[in-house]
């Protein structure tokens, strides 16, 4: 499976973005997308997931109520909607694909890896 992250960029606090993120080849094999993140001189950071098969989500605190994900599976393309942006949202962010079909906000138990695509917020 590859991954294809995109929508990055630069936006003020209390702004928005959109990232996406394609997968291609054996995306049956991507049962679980989710977004991970890390900023400068942190550990990389569980963000979202969402399942192919029940379309169940899940968030980590710090986004629950900001952030939505969401896929396409026709597309094979997940997505994180993010809004009301703060500068502590700054970061690298990655999109995965678990193989398994239990979601996991352990990053080694993702399979497949996208490069990631830079969030700047500004306050």
């Amino acid at each position: 499976v590859q991954l294809q992250a995109s929508g990055g960029g630069l936006v003020q606090a209390g702004g928005s973005l959109r990232l996406s993120c394609a997968a291609s080849g054996r995306t049956f094999s991507s049962a679980i997308m989710g977004w991970f993140r890390q900023a400068p001189g942190k550990e990389r950071e569980f963000v979202a997931a969402t399942s192919r098969f029940t379309g169940s989500t899940y968030y980590a605190d710090s986004v629950k109520g900001r952030f939505t994900i969401s896929r396409d599976n026709a597309k094979n393309t997940v997505y994180l909607q993010m809004n009301n942006l703060k500068p502590e949202d700054t970061a690298l962010y990655y999109c995965a694909a678990r193989a398994g079909t239990n979601w996991s906000l352990r990053e080694y138990r993702y399979d497949y890896w996208g490069q990631g695509t830079q969030v700047t917020v500004s306050s």
